[in-house]
C-alpha cells in the first residue's frame, strides 16, 4: 500500500527551479533517506508531503487515513502547558475530548430534570470509556519513557513548555511526534539540538517504529542505521535507490561514470554532426541529410549533460609541531547560579590526541571548551597552553559574531590582514565562495553559508590545536564528511563537542564524559562510550579499564596485570551468570512488545461497529483479543519473575 504518492510535480523556489515533473512513491515498509546538496529542496519535498505548501503542478496524494508526522529543523508553533501534558494534548482529538467531558461534568451539575440528567450521564460514561480507550492505545507512561529517553529530568514534566529554550522546545517537539506514533514520519535533522546520549536513545527507538520514515540527517552513522532506500536529489532530476548511504555512495559512483561516458558520446556526436553541418549545408545533395543533422543537433541540446555537483574541497596544512604537553587543566571548579558543573578537575591533552567531549545537554561541554579557549575563566584553578601551543577556536556563537556589513572575502581577510587577496580567495573558493560569490555580505548568508565562512576563517590560518563546538552543525552530508576527511588528515591536536556519531567515531582517540561534577576517560572510540551508556542503563558496573578517574594513581607492570586477571574473571563470572538471564528478558520483552502492537492492531479492528454484523468475522476476532491478553499477562508475570532473578543474581556477585 502506497503511503504517498507524488506524480509530475514541478516546483520553483526563488527563481530556481528545484523539481520538475518529478514522481515518486513512499510504501509502508519505506525506510527512506533524503539526500542532497544545501539548497537542493529537502525540507521543501517535506513540507510538500505535508501540504504545508503546494506545487505549481502536479499532485500529492496521501492514502486514506495515513497519519503525517513532521518536525521541521525550527518551533514554527506556541507551545502550551507543562512539558508532559504537552505531549499527552498531542494526540488528535484528546484536547477536544477532555474538553467535552468537562462540559458534560459542568452541565451535570447544573441540571435538575431527572431525564436530562440520565442522558447526560449516559453521555458522560460514554466520554471516559472514549478517554480510557484512548489512554490504552497512548498511555501516559509511554510518555514519560520518550521524555525521559530526549533527557528530561521528572522534574521538567511539570515546567512550563513555553519557559524551555529553543533547542529543549524542538525535542518536546520530537518527543510528542514519536508519542504519536504516526504512520509516516518526516524527520528533518532530528539530531540538531541532542546531545549524544539522546541521540544513542533516538537510533534505538526508531529502530523499534514500525510506520514508515523520511529522514534528514547528515550524521552518516545514524541515517545508515535507519534507512533502507535511498531518494537523492540531484541535478539531473530525483533519483532512488535501495539499500543504505553507503550502498547509494558506491551505486552513484558507478552511476558518474555511465554517465560522464554518455556526457562525453554525446558531445562528440555534437562535434561531427557540426562538421558535417558546416562542410554540406549548400550542397544540394547532401541538403537532406545536412537538415537532419541540425535537427540532431537541436535535440542534443535539449538534453543537459551531467553536471557534478559543487562541493566543498579542502586539507589542513601540515601543523606547527606543539610541545608534548598541549594544555594542562589543574584543579578548576566552575558554577554558574545555583549548578556547579566542574569541581576540582585536573586533566591534561597530549600532543596529537582526538578528544571528543561527551555528555548531557547542560552538563557544560560548550563551557569548558570556552575555557579552555581562554574566552571564559573557571572560577578556581587554571588552564594553561604548553610550549609553542597556538589555537584556533570554532563555536556556534561565532557564526552569529561574524559582522553583518562585511563581506565575505573581509571578514575572512580580516585573520590574515598581510596575506595577499589572491591566497584567501582561494581559501574562499574552497569554500564555495568564488568569483563574485567572495562579495556578498555576512548579513546575506544562510546557517550553513556562515558556518563555511567561519570554517575558512579556520583554514586561512591554521594551528596546531583546534577546538571546535558542533562544527557539522548546518552542514549538508557531504559537507560533514569532507570536513572529516580533511580532521582525519590534521596532525594536530583536536578537543571537539559533536553530536554527529559518525564525526566523533571517525576522529576520536578519546571521550571525555562529563555528568555530575566529573570528567570521566574512555579511551577509544563511541562505540565504548555506548557499551558505558548501556551498563549505566542497566546498572552494572563499569569496567575499570575502561573508566580512568582523572587523578587516579600510576600502578606497577605487576598490579596492572594482577588488576586485568581479576577484572577478566569478574566479566566471565557477569557474563556466564547474568547473561542467560538477560538473553532470556530481552526475548520476553520483544514477545511482549509483539503482542501489545497486535492487541493495537486488533482493538482498532474491534472498534468498527461493522465487524459486529458479522459473527463469522467478529467471533475470531474476540477470540484472539482474549487470548493475547491472557497472553501479555503470562508473559508479564514471567518477566517480573526474571527481574527478581536477575537482582538476586546480581546480589550474589556483590553488584548490589
Amino acid at each position: 500500500m502506497s503511503l504517498v504518492t507524488i506524480s509530475k510535480l514541478s516546483v520553483t523556489f526563488l527563481g530556481t527551479k528545484l523539481f520538475h515533473d518529478i514522481g515518486l512513491q513512499v510504501e509502508q515498509a519505506d525506510r527512506i533517506g533524503l539526500v542532497g546538496p544545501n539548497g537542493s529542496g529537502k525540507t521543501t519535498l517535506l513540507r510538500l508531503i505535508t501540504g504545508e505548501i503546494s506545487p505549481e503542478a502536479g499532485e500529492i496524494k496521501t492514502g486514506r487515513g495515513i497519519r503525517i508526522g513532521y518536525l521541521p529543523q525550527d518551533v514554527r508553533t506556541a507551545l502550551s502547558g507543562n512539558v508532559l501534558q504537552s505531549v499527552l494534548d498531542s494526540i488528535p482529538g484528546r484536547v477536544e475530548l477532555r474538553n467535552r467531558i468537562t462540559q458534560t461534568e459542568e452541565s451535570l451539575k447544573d441540571t435538575q430534570n431527572q431525564t436530562d440528567r440520565a442522558r447526560l450521564a449516559e453521555r458522560l460514561a460514554e466520554l471516559h470509556q472514549e478517554m480510557s480507550h484512548l489512554e490504552m492505545h497512548f498511555p501516559p507512561h509511554e510518555a514519560e519513557r520518550i521524555l525521559a529517553g530526549l533527557g528530561f529530568a521528572p522534574d521538567d514534566f511539570s515546567r512550563p513548555a513555553s519557559s524551555l529554550s529553543e533547542g529543549w522546545k524542538m525535542r518536546l517537539l520530537l518527543g510528542s511526534l514519536l508519542y504519536q506514533e504516526p504512520d509516516l514520519l518526516l524527520l528533518d535533522e532530528p539530531t540538531n539540538h541532542l546531545d549524544i546520549p539522546s541521540v544513542h536513545w533516538l537510533e534505538q527507538f526508531l529502530q523499534t517504529y514500525n510506520g514508515a520514515l523520511i529522514l534528514v540527517s547528515h550524521d552518516r552513522d545514524f541515517l545508515n542505521r535507519q534507512i533502507n532506500r535511498v531518494i537523492s536529489l540531484e541535478l539531473e532530476g530525483i533519483r532512488s535507490y535501495r539499500g543504505n548511504y553507503d550502498f547509494y555512495l558506491k551505486a552513484r559512483d558507478e552511476e558518474k561514470l555511465a554517465l560522464e561516458a554518455k556526457a562525453r558520446n554525446r558531445e562528440q556526436r555534437a562535434k561531427e554532426a557540426q562538421r558535417f553541418i558546416e562542410r554540406f549545408r549548400y550542397k544540394a545533395s547532401k541538403a537532406r541529410q545536412a537538415q537532419s543533422k541540425i535537427k540532431l543537433l537541436k535535440k542534443m541540446e535539449l538534453v543537459e549533460s551531467f553536471r557534478p555537483q559543487k562541493t566543498i574541497h579542502f586539507s589542513f596544512p601540515p601543523a606547527p609541531r606543539s610541545g608534548r604537553e598541549v594544555v594542562a587543566i589543574k584543579e578548576i571548579s566552575k558554577t554558574f547560579g545555583q549548578k556547579t558543573l566542574y569541581k576540582d578537575i585536573t586533566r591534561t591533552v597530549l600532543r596529537g590526541e582526538r578528544i571528543a567531549v561527551i555528555g548531557p545537554n547542560g552538563s557544560g561541554k560548550t563551557t569548558l571548551l570556552r575555557m579552555v579557549a581562554g574566552e571564559i575563566k573557571p572560577d578556581s584553578g587554571e588552564i594553561t597552553l604548553g610550549r609553542q601551543v597556538t589555537m584556533s577556536y570554532f563555536a556556534q556563537h561565532h557564526l552569529e559574531m561574524l559582522d553583518p556589513r562585511k563581506t565575505i572575502i573581509e571578514e575572512v581577510s580580516q585573520i590574515v590582514p598581510y596575506e595577499a587577496i589572491g591566497s584567501v580567495r582561494s581559501v574562499c573558493g574552497s569554500f564555495l565562495f568564488s568569483g563574485d560569490d567572495v562579495n556578498k555580505s555576512i548579513g546575506m548568508l544562510s546557517g550553513g553559508e556562515k558556518a563555511r565562512v567561519a570554517l575558512a576563517k579556520l583554514l586561512v590560518k591554521p594551528e596546531n590545536l583546534m577546538v571546535m563546538d558542533e562544527p557539522t552543525n548546518h552542514l549538508d552530508l557531504i559537507s560533514s564528511e569532507i570536513l572529516t576527511d580533511a580532521l582525519v588528515d590534521y596532525t594536530g591536536t583536536l578537543i571537539f563537542v559533536s553530536h554527529n556519531q559518525a564525526f566523533v567515531n571517525r576522529l576520536a582517540t578519546k571521550i571525555w564524559d562529563i555528568r555530575e561534577e566529573m570528567v570521566e576517560e574512555y579511551p577509544g572510540s563511541l562505540d565504548e562510550y555506548y557499551d558505558h551508556l548501556d551498563r549505566i542503563s542497566k546498572h552494572l558496573p563499569l569496567e575499570p579499564d575502561k573508566k580512568q578517574v582523572l587523578e587516579s594513581p600510576r600502578r606497577d607492570k605487576k598490579s596492572r596485570k594482577d588488576q586485568k586477571r581479576t577484572e577478566a574473571e569478574t566479566r566471565r563470572l557477569m557474563r556466564s551468570t547474568l547473561k542467560p538471564i538477560q538473553d532470556k528478558l530481552t526475548l520476553v520483552e520483544k514477545r511482549i512488545t509483539d503482542l501489545e502492537q497486535r492487541k493495537k492492531d486488533l482493538e482498532k479492528l474491534l472498534s468498527d461497529p461493522d465487524i459486529f454484523t458479522d459473527k463469522g468475522k467478529s467471533a475470531p476476532l474476540l477470540n484472539e483479543y482474549s487470548e493475547v491478553r491472557e497472553k501479555i499477562e503470562e508473559l508479564m508475570a514471567r518477566w517480573e519473575y526474571g527481574q527478581d532473578q536477575l537482582e538476586s543474581a546480581r546480589k550474589n556477585l556483590g553488584l548490589e
